[in-house]
């Protein structure tokens, strides 16, 4: 089966009735905790702007929490674990601001939790890849953010 581009899924999207609209994005939102994530968020982005950032704070904080960091191959698996879960996060904002926030963020707190003291090349490797993206977001900002984001960015190299 050849899945249709996404004009032709607009166009059809424009022939279906309210009630069926609202039925096919409930059942969007079923089929994927993903899905479910962005449709929340959408919908209440215009009333809490930070909802998104702020919750994702916080489940990177629990991860890090309650990451094992006894030696480097296990805070190798968490620090790459919680990663995972920050790309997931970044998918669902098209926010660059918001990515470089979140992407500074758990820079912050791999230093934090000292994964960096362990001087692994798979942790350190991790860590300036995040950085990497974090630099090439900003540089596309306007520059305001950029001069507050270069302040936290200098603090992290």
């Amino acid at each position: 089966m050849e899945i249709p581009s996404l004009a032709d899924l607009k166009k059809d999207l424009s022939y279906l009735s309210e009630k069926e609209l609202i039925a096919l994005i409930t059942d969007l939102a079923k089929f994927s905790r993903d899905n479910k994530a962005f449709l929340y968020f959408k919908l209440n982005e215009r009333d809490q702007p930070n909802l998104f950032v702020d919750s994702v704070k916080e489940e990177l904080d629990e991860a890090f929490q309650t990451a094992n960091t006894r030696n480097y191959h296990v805070a190798k698996k968490a620090a790459q674990a919680i990663r995972r879960k920050l790309n997931k996060a970044l998918k669902l904002s098209k926010n660059k601001a918001d990515q470089a926030d979140l992407i500074l963020y758990f820079c912050e707190m791999m230093k934090k939790y000292g994964y960096l003291s362990f001087r692994h090349p798979v942790i350190n490797n991790l860590y300036e890849v995040q950085i990497g993206k974090a630099k090439k977001l900003i540089s596309t900002l306007h520059e305001d953010l950029q001069s507050d984001f270069d302040y936290r960015l200098e603090e992290l190299e």
